[in-house]
């Protein structure tokens, strides 16, 4: 824009004239007529009123036209892109948790581009149900009698407490009360699934004989939530799972584990602290078991609710069900999932959330030196840049105190003395890009751990790109 002289405003060209315009044809022919005309009108009225602050401005026909077809390619852009993971969380709730093993993804593509029997039984030729397509899988890999498949492990649970807990008392430990991403309750679940919370026992220590104290007729439910985000330590005491199974059973009641996060494998075979598996909580008594499937699992977001026939079939039976019920994609993801765990040998080379988990720090350690060079060759000056050693985390609730050895790039001011900000900038630059670069700060320093990264040559690849959008947000 040239200031030195305003621009009468009867010398805009017309809506029609951009239209016909080089970059209005190219503009209609990829967005359409409509809104391409709508982006042309708000990219005039824009220009008048810099015009009537008696400021000059261009009214080249292809320049404005250029200038809606950017604001339509900006609009057209979408909000949910793939991004570089490099927090040190592997299993990171903002970022969208478990990566979809190759089979899954496949599976997904197969099922998003044709008609699928999602409800239909081939062989029989009529309607069928969904939750058929893992019912097998389930049986076979946790030992389950029968299993209903859910939206997530929140809705898992709602649906169970609202099946046999509505109306009735639900008895849960004082020290389980857990909350979940998001500031949602245990607490708050229940009541929304019409069930009456008994608390047993102290924060710190209950017994069996607070639970034996607390059954009435009223009791619908004993129910145990794995407390997977946190941890109390010191003088503690739970009741253990198998007691609490025969304390269900004798009073004619359902017993429900909750295990959150939810393994079908022993994690100590990685060398990982051990995590209670589906099949563990069944074998010690459970009657249902709830756990998500895009966590530990390493599959789609989902919840699974397994156990006892009779009871599944009664949680199916309820009218939630329809409600929270999984479409054909992630049905296709969980059933290729879980095929997977029939070869555990194999597991970690083809399960990705698995795959990063296990990644020596002596692996990421060369990968962070090759990267550490194509790094000082795209950020001239102003920055410290150097490989460090680093602890990642599983995520997503799933052990909370296991830290796993990890290694990447810390970034720093060159000058001890500069402003903090210019770490923020440095992050900012990072997001800025194609695939935005998804780091953290901590004492001082950006810091990219290198666990999640499987795309090496992308992401050096952005690097350059990097520079320069640092360069003009540090620049005085």
């Amino acid at each position: 824009m040239d200031d030195a002289r305003p621009t009468p405003l009867n010398r805009l060209p017309s809506v029609d004239k951009l239209l016909r315009s080089e970059r209005g044809q190219l503009a209609s022919a990829r967005f359409g007529h409509q809104v391409t005309t709508q982006a042309i009108r708000d990219v005039l009225d824009r220009c008048r009123l810099v015009m009537r602050e008696a400021r000059a401005i261009a009214v080249d026909p292809n320049a404005l036209a250029a200038q809606a077809f950017d604001l339509l390619e900006a609009r057209e852009a979408p909000t949910l892109r793939r991004v570089f993971n490099l927090t040190g969380t592997v299993l990171h709730t903002n970022l969208g948790r478990a990566v979809l093993a190759e089979e899954a993804i496949e599976a997904a593509v197969t099922a998003m581009r044709h008609a699928a029997n999602i409800e239909y039984d081939i062989g029989a030729g009529h309607r069928g149900e969904r939750d058929d397509h893992v019912r097998d899988l389930v049986r076979e890999i946790t030992g389950a009698e029968d299993c209903c498949i859910v939206n997530n492990n929140a809705a898992a649970v709602l649906l169970v407490l609202n099946a046999f807990g509505q109306g009735r008392e639900a008895i849960v430990s004082r020290g389980e009360l857990i909350e979940i991403g998001g500031a949602f309750r245990l607490p708050d679940i229940m009541t929304r699934a019409g069930a009456k919370l008994v608390e047993v026992g102290t924060t710190n220590r209950t017994h069996l004989r607070d639970f034996e104290a607390a059954v009435s007729d009223a009791t619908g439910l004993i129910m145990k939530a794995h407390t997977s985000n946190y941890m109390i330590q010191g003088f503690t005491a739970s009741a253990p799972a198998a007691e609490l199974s025969k304390l269900a059973r004798s009073r004619g009641i359902p017993f429900i584990d909750d295990l959150g996060s939810g393994t079908l494998i022993d994690l100590a075979r990685y060398g990982l602290r051990p995590e209670p598996t589906v099949q563990q909580a069944l074998a010690v008594g459970a009657d249902l078991v709830t756990f998500s499937g895009d966590k530990l699992l390493g599959g789609p977001q989902i919840g699974v609710i397994a156990g006892r026939k009779d009871l599944v079939a009664k949680v199916a039976k309820n009218p939630l069900k329809r409600a929270l019920r999984i479409d054909k994609i992630r049905m296709a993801a969980l059933a290729a999932t879980l095929k997977l765990y029939r070869d555990p040998d194999r597991l970690p080379e083809r399960l990705p959330t698995l795959r990063a988990f296990l990644r020596s720090r002596a692996e990421l350690r060369v990968q962070a030196e090759r990267l550490l060079l194509q790094a000082h060759a795209a950020f001239v000056s102003g920055l410290r840049i150097q490989v460090i050693d680093c602890g990642s985390q599983i995520g997503s609730g799933a052990l909370p105190l296991e830290t796993l050895d990890s290694a990447g790039l810390a970034f720093t001011p060159a000058d001890p003395t500069a402003s903090g900000q210019l770490i923020e900038h440095l992050a900012s630059a990072f997001r800025s890009v194609a695939i935005p670069v998804i780091g953290r700060i901590h004492d001082g320093a950006f810091i990219l751990d290198l666990r999640c990264l499987d795309d090496e040559a992308a992401f050096a690849m952005q690097l350059p790109a990097v520079a320069q959008a640092y360069s003009k947000r540090a620049a005085p």
